[in-house]
């Protein structure tokens, strides 16, 4: 296959040494290789025979009419030089995209094959039993449960709970405290009859539990003192239940509970907080016959870290124990985003069988760190200078000033009680110099950062400040 590969002076070094061994022309066509014209690339093809021209992932001109004139496919490589390495073996087997930057093309084949093999697997699967088309246990995946604490005092439940689904939970637990009373229980899953996906609930109150029963698929923290009570009813309407060892041990729970009729067992061995017994707590996840349970979520809550690596890790730990059902919740603030992570570690876990670690997987959970970081050519430059303070008096722009903050996923700039409304944070600025209202560079400087830290603050799910740090 003999290649094209137009480039600029400053990464010529990197395509040369990543076309080394190919047959493969590296032309310069400029100082920056994704200044690259049509008109240019039609004279570098003019007269020559290739069968494709890779170019680079940052140019923003079409070729289209090239390629139509000219008949040589002409690909989108990676945006940055130094990932050419890695793209160039693979065009025997892969077709690259003609709009698509390679990285991003084959990073999302990528993702798509691992969710592939995931849907394959857990369709293959042979679960211990099926809630609601919900396979628990068995070699399926490990499902996700979500908990809503207080569900009777949620403003809008049915919103919440088709939220949690769609993040990713396959099981929503509706969790009700000590101040609810029957009738809320029986309110609140009345709103859900609708809801397809199973539900749990949790409550050690056996009034509460007989008020669940004609809607909830599992009950949670069975243990001694409730399960002569509530036991049988449980069995009759078809429920399965999350037994823990309360103070008797969890075995002589899980044959009370057998003893009551349920078919459906799920073991909880109770997960202790880091700090708490954290370690020790893992010794007790053992096999019991039943299903295990694994309560990440209170790991996460109770400790003031980011919950993306720990999510990741506890996932790991919960697939070695052997779990089948790992708990999450979004409780408070630092824990926004968890069910996400934690359907996402999950399906790592899937794709991380007959591997010896979760890593190259089609799937991560990479999010302010690299697994690769690039290396781009040095500055060239003769001459520099110190850069000037910017005077603390501050200028205003005769044109206004600009209110700037995020609602949902869009970021939102006001002046003059007019609103633009967008999701890149460079549509924003370049609809605001537009409309011509913004006349001062500086300004427009102060924009293009603040409408950055906007967009920054929904990618991230953080709360938005302008003139603040984030």
């Amino acid at each position: 296959m003999r290649i094209l590969l137009p480039t600029g002076a400053s990464t010529e070094p990197q395509v040369k040494r990543a076309a080394a061994g190919y047959d493969a022309d590296v032309v310069v066509t400029g100082e920056i290789a994704s200044f690259l014209t049509p008109h240019a690339l039609r004279m570098l093809l003019k007269g020559k025979t290739y069968d494709c021209v890779i170019i680079s992932g940052m140019c923003t001109a079409s070729f289209e009419q090239v390629e139509r004139e000219t008949g040589v496919p002409i690909f989108r490589g990676p945006r940055h030089a130094a990932d050419l390495e890695l793209v160039l073996p693979l065009l025997e087997t892969t077709e690259l995209s003609r709009s698509i930057p390679a990285d991003d093309f084959l990073a999302a084949r990528k993702v798509e094959q691992a969710l592939h093999r995931i849907h394959e697997q857990e369709k293959n699967a042979v679960p211990d039993f099926i809630i609601r088309g919900v396979k628990i246990g068995g070699d399926s995946r490990m499902k996700v449960l979500a908990e809503i604490m207080d569900a009777h005092k949620c403003g809008d439940i049915r919103r919440l709970v088709h939220q949690y689904l769609v993040s990713g939970a396959d099981i929503v637990d509706l969790g009700f405290g000590f101040d609810a009373v029957p009738e809320d229980v029986s309110r609140v899953f009345s709103l859900l009859s609708e809801t397809d996906a199973p539900l749990a609930v949790d409550t050690q109150d056996p009034s509460l539990i007989r008020a669940a029963l004609g809607r909830a698929d599992i009950i949670l923290s069975l243990q001694e003192t409730n399960i002569p009570v509530i036991g049988k009813e449980i069995a009759k309407a078809g429920a399965a239940a999350v037994v823990v060892p309360g103070n008797s041990s969890l075995v002589k729970n899980i044959s009370l509970a057998k003893k009551a009729g349920i078919r459906c067992i799920i073991a909880d061995p109770l997960l202790q907080p880091v700090g708490s017994g954290f370690v020790s707590s893992l010794g007790r996840f053992k096999k019991t016959g039943c299903p295990l349970f694994f309560g990440a979520g209170n790991v996460v809550e109770l400790f003031d870290a980011d919950s993306i690596g720990m999510n990741a890790l506890l996932s790991g730990i919960a697939a070695e124990a052997g779990a089948s059902v790992i708990f999450t919740s979004e409780h408070s603030d630092k824990t926004q985003g968890s069910i996400r992570e934690m359907r996402r570690a999950t399906e790592m876990m899937v794709l991380a069988q007959g591997r010896p670690y979760p890593k190259d997987l089609g799937l991560d959970l990479l999010v302010l760190k690299e697994k690769r970081r690039r290396r781009e050519p040095p500055l060239d430059f003769i001459t520099s200078r110190p850069a000037r303070p910017m005077p603390d008096q501050i200028t205003y722009d005769p044109k206004g000033n600009f209110r700037i903050g995020i609602e949902g996923d869009q970021i939102v700039a006001v002046i003059h009680k007019k609103a633009v409304r967008g999701r890149r944070w460079q549509d924003v600025l370049y609809s605001i110099i537009s409309q011509g209202d913004v006349s001062l560079l500086d300004h427009a400087g102060y924009l293009g950062r603040e409408l950055f830290k906007a967009e920054l603050a929904i990618r991230y799910g953080r709360s938005f400040e302008q003139d603040g740090e984030f």
